[in-house]
C-alpha cells in the first residue's frame, strides 16, 4: 500500500479515487492535484513509482491542508464556537444539529439511538433476595 502524507491508500484503486482517502481531499481536489504533479490519474496506486509518490506528497504539503493540520483546525474552530457560547457552539455541546434541521422528528445521526420515554414501575419496597434466604 503506498502511503502519502501519513494514510495509507488503496492500492487496487485508481489513484484519483485512491487520494480521496486522504481527510480534506475530493474528487475535484484530486484531480487538480495529480495535475500539477504530472501523474496520470488512471494509473492504479499500487503502479506509482516512488518519484510519483514524493511528487505528489509535496503538492499536497504545498496545495492544501490535509489529514491531521485540517483535523486540527476543525476542532479548533469547534472549541472556540463552544467557548464563546455561540447559538451553534450550544448545539454543537448538547450533540444537536448545528445547521437549522429539525429535532422534533429525524436528527438521529446526531442524537443517537431513541430513549423511551415511558412511565417507570415503582420498585417493591422489600429486602434484598440475600437477607430474605436467612435460615
Amino acid at each position: 500500500m503506498p502511503r502519502i502524507i501519513g494514510v495509507d491508500i488503496p492500492k487496487g484503486k485508481r489513484i484519483e479515487i485512491a487520494l480521496t482517502y486522504i481527510y480534506g481531499i475530493g474528487r475535484s481536489f484530486s484531480n487538480k492535484i495529480l495535475g500539477i504533479a504530472g501523474v496520470n490519474p488512471d494509473t492504479r496506486a499500487k503502479d506509482l513509482t516512488e518519484e510519483e509518490i514524493t511528487r505528489l506528497t509535496g503538492v499536497i504539503q504545498r496545495e492544501a491542508k490535509a489529514e491531521g493540520d485540517l483535523r486540527r483546525e476543525v476542532s479548533q474552530n469547534i472549541k472556540r464556537l463552544i467557548e464563546i457560547g455561540s447559538w451553534r457552539g450550544i448545539r454543537h455541546k448538547k450533540g444537536l444539529p448545528v445547521r437549522g434541521q429539525r429535532t422534533r422528528t429525524n436528527a438521529r445521526t446526531r442524537k443517537g439511538p431513541r430513549r423511551t420515554m415511558g412511565a417507570v414501575k415503582a420498585r417493591a419496597k422489600s429486602l434484598p433476595v440475600k437477607e430474605q434466604a436467612k435460615p
